[in-house]
């Protein structure tokens, strides 16, 4: 796929922008705090309809307007399709071809884009709930199912944990609950096999690209950790029965806690190199070669799921990498990924792939040529 025009009404701090790609290698340089990150955000939130530095969508509005814009026409396989997201104080609007789109699950996946980021390495060592973000968001991109099932799991999660914060002040009938553990953990298996086919994939295409950056010495391996005993393989009936019962032995410590202590919400999952976890024990070098090996095996699944490569974006990234994991990303995507690139200068960018890119200075919200 390839992102052919970019237009900005009111998006942060650009009032007005429109833009134009006819290479697949484009770089926006300038100094720190002048908009570059801010154009690949907006590319980011045309394809995922959020962004991947805030969840509050009045922060993407500039100051003091009522609502922002982003449009960009995409070139797919089948033929070009118009995306438009509209932010507003009451929420936001999601458009292909001009068609309003009812359902977000039912525009994500228009148009797939993979972000690598510095933050990204938090992916490896930071906290579950980044890991969790980032399985949710990718396994998003290409099953409209599972995003349809997430956002009905986080509706029934939250009146659950209501549920139980009543029963502990005996304001509600216990009987309410096996209804809502039903209907959680019929929610919560849908998500966890899907996890499991996810994470299976991607271990699949990461160990490969992470056996080939270490010359075969290290072996990238990924591993799910469950709150619940539900685990990859199990048919559907045998994994509801189970987390129905797990469900049941925890419940008294949830109700003294008011909050729901097993299923996806609360799992992980864990990246080890030749068995001995990244996270705890991996050097630096190991963690950024683990992030990088992550998100080219994301680039790779994509195209195996949807037929086609997603666009890649770069937001300061090169920078965070030695010359040789620059070289293996650069090599990688040259010539099948459209890739959007930011930095600061271009004197450390010299791998040929850069030096042929169409190059946009950005300075204070403005484009300058």
């Amino acid at each position: 796929m390839f992102l052919r025009d970019l237009s900005l009404t009111n998006y942060r701090n650009y009032k007005s922008l429109s833009l134009s790609f006819d290479q697949p290698i484009n770089l926006f340089v300038g100094n720190n705090a002048q908009g570059k990150t801010n154009i690949l955000e907006s590319i980011y939130v045309l394809a995922l309809a959020k962004s991947h530095r805030t969840s509050k969508d009045r922060e993407l509005v500039a100051w003091e307007a009522e609502y922002a814009t982003i449009r960009g026409e995409v070139k797919r396989r089948y033929g070009s399709v118009r995306l438009e997201i509209q932010l507003t104080t009451k929420g936001k609007k999601a458009k292909i071809n001009g068609l309003e789109q009812r359902k977000l699950s039912e525009y994500i996946g228009a148009l797939n884009a993979v972000m690598f980021a510095p933050e990204d390495l938090a992916i490896v060592k930071g906290a579950p709930a980044q890991r969790r973000r980032f399985l949710d968001m990718e396994i998003g991109q290409v099953s409209p199912a599972y995003l349809y099932d997430l956002t009905n799991f986080n509706k029934v999660l939250a009146q659950r944990n209501q549920q139980l914060k009543d029963l502990a002040m005996q304001k509600s009938d216990p009987h309410m609950m096996e209804i809502w553990n039903t209907q959680l953990a019929d929610l919560a298996v849908k998500l966890l096999q899907k996890r499991f086919e996810f994470l299976r994939k991607l271990e699949t295409w990461a160990s490969t690209i992470h056996s080939g950056i270490t010359d075969g010495k290290e072996r990238l391996s990924l591993h799910y950790e469950s709150t619940s005993p539900i685990a990859a393989g199990m048919d559907q009936r045998e994994a509801l029965q189970l987390m129905l019962a797990a469900l049941e032995e925890v419940f008294e410590r949830e109700k003294m806690r008011g909050s729901t202590l097993i299923g996806p919400h609360r799992d992980d999952f864990s990246l080890r190199i030749n068995g001995v976890d990244v996270q705890t024990f991996g050097s630096q070098g190991q963690q950024r070669t683990a992030a990088l090996s992550l998100k080219l095996a994301e680039i790779e699944l994509i195209k195996e799921e949807v037929g086609e490569y997603p666009i890649l974006l770069l937001d300061d990234v090169l920078s965070e990498l030695d010359e040789h994991r620059q070289t293996l990303l650069l090599e990688t995507i040259q010539e099948k990924v459209q890739t959007f690139v930011t930095s600061t200068g271009v004197e450390g960018l010299k791998h040929q792939v850069l030096q042929q890119a169409n190059r946009f200075r950005v300075q204070a919200g403005n484009i300058l040529t």
